[in-house]
């Protein structure tokens, strides 16, 4: 049987709620000019911060057993947004960003893949919906 992942998300007033993750509190809110005061992210764009977590995760994990010696690692993820409702997202576009010393193009390759390809559930989800592409920068230290 698969795990059963719950979490409880409660209505603070106005627009804002905040969602109980494991003990974990995240805050979430409209912009000023959508309604809401501000207090947090908006829950669209939490999308994002699940695609990169969970992408950043595997990517170091996997380079560390590879024995690649990164710096620095960062992903970036943008979105296109349709002009009707209900607006979503159309496509994402994944940026990695790796710096170090002599970094192999080989292995960053290798690690992205095996991110999106086999070990990412969250990007895994959101290219049955749509678009997900992606490109890898390096910055020499």
């Amino acid at each position: 049987m698969a795990d059963l992942h719950v979490i409880k998300t409660e209505w603070k007033g106005n627009l804002a709620f905040e969602a109980n993750i494991n003990g974990h509190k995240l805050m979430m809110d409209a912009p000023i000019e959508g309604g809401g005061t501000n207090l947090g992210p908006s829950p669209k764009k939490l999308m994002f911060v699940a695609l990169s977590g969970c992408t950043g995760m595997d990517m170091v994990s996997i380079l560390k057993k590879m024995r690649v010696d990164i710096e620095k690692c960062s992903v970036e993820v943008q979105g296109d947004v349709t002009e009707e409702h209900p607006k979503h997202y159309s496509k994402m576009h994944v940026i990695y960003e790796f710096t170090g010393k002599n970094l192999p193009m080989d292995k960053l390759q290798k690690a992205v893949k095996m991110s999106e390809d086999a070990y990412c559930g969250v990007g895994a989800l959101y290219r049955k919906a749509i678009q997900v592409s992606s490109e890898i920068r390096v910055i020499e230290s």
